[in-house]
């Protein structure tokens, strides 16, 4: 196990696109999430009148046409346009294009939890109406969960794995995971990978709605319906969207000259063997799951500064969470950040692992480029002072406000030329090109 741990390639975040209930684009769905906006309201893509929870996390004012053609966008269902458009982003965001893509080395792989109900929705009424005759033909081709990296792959002439993976709400996470492998043992070099999912529908909702997982009583509010830990939760908050990553070879992203956000280090997964649709109380499935990723990624538990939960607002799932997480961190687990952005997206289930990735690499990369601020910030203030003492102050209390003004700088000659040295010998070419460190 520790050979291959350590024997593998290193994948790096080269790009990052979205669609949420927040935003139709990376800049305004992180927009939403540090200004602590609900992306949930009342269902507007049916009519939920007669429905106990009228509320869901819906993509809003989405137009295909501005990332694909409008003749290929009917051909596809509302998951799959999700998918080509934030696809589109990311691969911008990464600086690739159709052309300098390398079409051999790159694949596709996304998770979804269920497929468009939507299209199996307004088919069957025409079957049950009219009888299979009158199936619209496109029916198959547009529900299956496939049909998102297979499309992707067809705009973009993807030779490499395309393939859809299903395990509910890890979805998304589970194609992130086996994307890094796939880079990883030298499979490819390049993978769009992600989540996406759709499931606003009247059947989505209704079939939820009987497993008694949605909230009720906040059809009057429903920014505050979606409260992960949150003693007066009901249930989770149905969302929409979809999340893509462009993970990339270390050193082929080197050599590309790309933009890199960070490393993804390590993945894990586990199966609690429990129920249906209940996790374990215990914790311990998702425990074994969080054990392996930090094993995975060659770290310890106290490394880890910032857990992004899954979070649901469910009776069920949030005491079964806290225990998993006290199980794999320990003492830490008290220490460590820990927050569910679902409050602002809803659950987007097969997209949720992804679109929440995205969340704390940009948490990561907004965290790096606030830190030369931070620096310069509070010693600017301790310089301050330092010269008012000087100045104003006895003879005993100048030798005391020289020798802190020294050491002030002392400690930031080092902070800014010597740790960056030492970080451009550990992780060469990356360091030259992350704006943060210059």
């Amino acid at each position: 196990m520790a050979g291959w741990e350590h024997n593998m390639r290193k994948v790096v975040v080269t790009g990052i696109g979205a669609v949420t209930p927040l935003g139709n684009t990376i800049a305004e769905t992180w927009a939403g999430i540090k200004a602590g906006k609900s992306g949930i309201s009342n269902i507007t893509l049916f009519d939920a009148a007669d429905y106990e929870c009228k509320i869901a996390g819906e993509v809003k004012n989405f137009d295909p046409s501005q990332w694909m053609e409008k003749k290929e966008a009917r051909k596809m269902g509302r998951f799959t346009q999700f998918a080509v458009a934030a696809t589109a982003q990311a691969l911008e965001d990464a600086g690739l294009t159709k052309e300098t893509i390398d079409k051999e080395r790159t694949g596709a792989i996304l998770g979804n939890g269920i497929g468009a109900f939507e299209v199996m929705e307004a088919s069957m009424k025409k079957y049950i109406e009219a009888g299979n005759s009158r199936i619209p033909p496109l029916t198959i081709p547009m529900l299956i969960p496939n049909e998102a990296p297979g499309n992707i792959s067809m705009i973009y002439g993807l030779n490499g794995t395309s393939l859809s993976l299903a395990t509910a709400c890890a979805s998304g996470t589970d194609a992130l995971g086996l994307a890094l492998d796939q880079i990883r043992c030298g499979r490819m070099d390049m993978c769009i990978a992600g989540g996406t999912e759709s499931t606003i529908t009247g059947f989505g909702i209704g079939g939820f709605q009987v497993l008694k997982t949605l909230p009720t009583s906040f059809n009057a509010n429903p920014e505050k319906a979606s409260r992960p830990f949150d003693v007066n939760r009901e249930g989770f908050v149905m969302g929409e969207g979809a999340g893509i990553l462009i993970l990339e070879d270390y050193e082929h992203a080197v050599k590309r000259g790309a933009k890199i956000y960070c490393e993804f280090a390590g993945y894990g997964g586990s199966s609690d063997a429990y129920h249906i649709t209940s996790p374990d109380p215990s914790g311990i499935g998702g425990s074994l799951a969080m054990k392996a990723a930090i094993r995975d990624a060659g770290i310890k538990p106290e490394d880890v500064q910032y857990y992004n939960a899954h979070g649901t607002s469910t009776p069920i799932n949030d005491p079964s969470e806290t225990k998993m997480i006290k199980m794999a961190f320990g003492d830490h687990a008290y220490k460590m950040k820990v927050s569910s952005t679902k409050s602002m997206t809803g659950h987007c289930l097969g997209a949720a692992g992804a679109i929440e990735a995205i969340i704390t690499v940009k948490a990561i990369e907004e965290g790096f480029a606030r830190a030369w601020p931070s620096i310069r910030d509070s010693n600017l203030n301790s310089l301050i002072v330092c010269a008012i003492l000087f100045i104003f102050a006895t003879s005993f209390v100048k030798g005391f406000a020289f020798t802190l003004a020294l050491g002030i700088l002392l400690s930031m000659f080092s902070a800014i030329f010597i740790t960056r040295i030492l970080l451009q010998v550990v992780i060469g070419p990356w360091a030259e090109k992350s704006k943060w460190l210059l």
